[in-house]
């Protein structure tokens, strides 16, 4: 498990491509999963790509994840309020890149700009479309 890197997809990101494509682009999730995949297959890693609308599970996702490689999240609408998700990621012994496919800080809305999230992230990258998955994985696969 120490050569799997864990993506996972906060909220309403299962409508990747359909819902507010001027915001988000028209890629689906499956093609972000597809981009992370020949990037874990290049360096030799495995791949764990998940989806959830609820919080628990992204909770239970991230405790079996905190031994990996690392976690690469979109943590979407628990970036505003997602303590549960917050006190988990804290228990991580593994890199957490946080990922967020529009640029949070130039959003129409000051609260999508402070995600609670990266307070315990190493990193984070906002703002550069689905490429922000790919360059967040390559990171984790040149730490190892």
């Amino acid at each position: 498990m120490a050569k799997t890197i864990h993506v996972l997809n906060g909220p309403n990101l299962n409508l990747l491509g359909e819902r507010e494509p001027a915001v988000y682009g028209s890629a689906t999730l499956a093609d972000v999963e597809a981009l992370c995949r020949l990037e874990t297959d290049r360096a030799g890693f495995g791949l764990l790509f998940a989806q959830t609308n609820a919080e628990h599970q992204m909770v239970d996702w991230i405790q079996a994840a905190r031994k990996s490689a690392g976690i690469v999240i979109n943590p979407a609408a628990f970036s505003y309020a997602g303590y549960a998700v917050l006190d988990a990621l804290k228990t991580c012994e593994c890199p957490v890149v946080e990922v967020h496919i529009s640029n949070i800080h130039r959003r129409e809305a000051e609260w999508r700009s402070r995600s609670i999230i990266t307070q315990v992230a190493t990193g984070i990258i906002s703002g550069l479309g689905i490429d922000g998955y790919v360059l967040a994985v390559r990171h984790i696969t040149g730490l190892r």
